[in-house]
């Protein structure tokens, strides 16, 4: 075997992958780390612990990256608003994490771009000023690489070159500064290669149904010492054994310790965030925008062939299973977006719109008699780990940005006084696609050459761009695709930004297990695409039936799931409050009920 084809059998996460890390979980030796939850967090818990030679695992009920992490705002960023709260603390140690993904861990996934900070007012200059050089002057505080270039004081000419669609009367002034953007989903799917090429095991759509517990003298009580786990996929319950369960479940933080009988533990406030996308042609601009709101910020962030804009920031009531749009949040990210925009958006101009829950954690115990609340914006996202129970560990809090520091401090927690005889690697180990980056960059007429000798002209120089920006120098497990078939290399004809072997790469190393898994986060098509990408969901329907070997039932009962799930979220999308849409979502559940297979709506949260 070559050490490419090791590589990617060490790397690959697919349903056989999966059903053999699920037995080693049940047949195997114990556990030193069981991580539950496989979001941003969980996946950097995972590539932690197992770099430092523990024995992990890790699984989540739903799809990786299906709750919180693939419905970001997609920037990995200090947190410019941070500062107004006087965070300096938080600011400078995610923008030091900022600096090792764009620089170090992930260059070909974490992409420099400027903002501007428009000036309403001139006497906001100095505030403004001061503000935005601190931030990058904490940028710059330990980096031992060439940040990203300091702010600049732009006139309202200049403005005008960066960002003709800005309204004149929107400013008298701007700041331009740098941050960064990121594929979230792809990242979570990464960071999990990576982990198990370093020995992880990992189970998606695995829930734990049941943590177990053991009387132990020495700790007066009871201390978890696994799980039982339930495949979603088979309904099969299995007990797992592991010294330390991780919990990195965000809104579901507090189920788990409820699960073991915690009488006190991490408690977090369900805060709803929705974004709209609309066409890169659609505003006339060549960087993002960043505007004060009466509540948070609003975010106009050029994201691949696309304008991504939110968020909303509100306290969540409904069902964390499902949160989605409602009218009213669609209508807020407009308004505020075309009080700067010189051609004012309309819902017609949207091509997706997704919603997630973020987890923050609550800066008050709970009260239900004195019936208090918190104010979603008002609390800190610094993250906080505890062990609620022994031998269970719950992380919550944080943001993307800062995921490695929070796994760091997880598995630091369960290893104890041992944690400074292994201490974490994960700020020099890079991630799945990363070596070699900067000569794949500088290699990239020759590698587009490469390609479109396979593919033909076809194959354009976006194409190129987008691949290698997507897998980095692993982009040659597509391109071994397009060898064995070059008709793969074709782009889906209803999403022209992705060819047919990407969908079978991720057939092949991505673990999807549903057809939405593809749509959701191995390509991005639920909301970069019209209507959800189901004008090319027959088509890569096809192609993942005869990777994974669906039936035509078991295809035609993914399209249907699928259909009437994006259905549902369009009505949702005509309601004016959160309890109306959620009803008009939950409506998916009952339809795909009727189809005479089990509910696979999605579970985002």
């Amino acid at each position: 075997m070559s050490h490419h084809q090791n590589r990617l059998h060490r790397t690959a996460m697919n349903s056989q992958t999966r059903e053999q890390a699920l037995t080693q979980m049940e047949h195997g030796e114990q556990l030193d780390v069981l991580v539950v939850g496989g979001g941003i967090t969980g996946a950097g818990i995972a590539l932690d612990a197992a770099t430092r030679g523990l024995r992990t695992a890790v699984v989540d009920g739903q799809d990786w990256a299906g709750a919180t992490s693939r419905w970001s705002s997609k920037l990995v960023h200090g947190g410019l608003r941070y500062l107004q709260q006087l965070d300096v603390k938080l600011v400078a140690e995610a923008l030091g994490e900022r600096e090792r993904l764009l620089f170090n861990l992930a260059p070909h996934l974490v992409r420099a771009v400027p903002f501007l900070y428009p000036l309403s007012k001139k006497w906001e200059r100095p505030y403004v000023g001061t503000g935005i050089g601190l931030y990058d002057t904490l940028a710059q505080w330990g980096s031992k690489v060439s940040s990203l270039p300091r702010r600049e004081h732009l006139t309202v000419e200049e403005i005008n070159n960066e960002f003709p669609d800005l309204r004149d009367d929107a400013s008298v002034g701007a700041f331009k500064y740098w941050d960064a953007r990121v594929d979230d989903a792809r990242l979570v799917l990464t960071i999990l290669r990576t982990a198990v090429g370093q020995g992880a095991l990992a189970a998606n759509r695995t829930e734990v149904v049941e943590l177990l517990t053991e009387e132990d003298e020495f700790q007066d009580g009871r201390v978890v010492i696994g799980a039982v786990l339930e495949d979603k996929e088979t309904g099969r319950r299995f007990p797992v054994r592991a010294k330390h369960v991780i919990s990195a479940t965000g809104v579901w933080t507090e189920h788990l310790q409820d699960l073991a009988g915690a009488e006190a533990g991490l408690q977090v406030l369900a805060s709803k965030g929705v974004h709209i996308v609309v066409p890169r042609e659609r505003i006339n601009g060549e960087v993002g925008l960043i505007l004060q709101t009466e509540k948070s910020v609003l975010f106009v962030i050029p994201w691949e062939h696309h304008w991504i804009i939110g968020t909303t920031d509100t306290p969540y009531q409904q069902s964390p299973e499902t949160p989605v749009a409602s009218g009213a949040d669609i209508d807020y990210v407009l308004d505020h977006a075309n009080q700067v925009l010189e051609d004012p958006l309309t819902r017609q101009d949207v091509i997706g719109v997704y919603a997630g829950l973020r987890p923050l954690l609550q800066p008050v115990a709970k009260d239900e008699s004195a019936g208090s609340e918190a104010v979603s914006t008002k609390v800190s996202r610094e993250h906080t780990v505890m062990e609620p129970v022994p031998g269970l560990i719950s992380i919550a809090g944080g943001k993307l940005t800062t995921y490695r520091v929070m796994a760091e401090d997880a598995v630091d927690l369960a290893l104890g006084d041992s944690a400074s005889q292994r201490p974490s690697v994960t700020d020099r180990v890079l991630l799945h696609g990363a070596d070699g980056w900067v000569g794949v960059a500088a290699r990239m007429d020759a590698i587009h050459q490469e390609i479109q000798e396979v593919a033909g002209d076809q194959w354009t120089r976006q194409h190129t761009e987008d691949l290698l920006h997507r897998y980095g120098s692993a982009y040659d497990e597509v391109l071994a695709i397009m060898e064995e078939d070059p008709a793969t290399a074709q782009p889906l004809p209803h999403a022209q930004q992705h060819v047919r072997a990407e969908i079978i790469h991720a057939c092949r190393y991505e673990s999807p297990l549903h057809l939405e898994d593809l749509m959701d986060t191995r390509t991005r098509l639920t909301y970069a695409a019209p209507r959800h990408g189901l004008d090319a969901a027959e088509e890569i329907a096809q192609i993942a039936a005869a990777e994974l070997g669906w039936t035509r039932e078991k295809m035609t009962y993914e399209l249907a799931a699928y259909t009437a799930r994006s259905e549902a979220e369009d009505r949702a999308a005509q309601t004016h409050d959160d309890a109306a849409a959620a009803t008009a979502r939950d409506a998916a559940g009952s339809v795909v009920n009727g189809l005479g297979g089990p509910d696979r709506t999605r579970a985002q949260a």
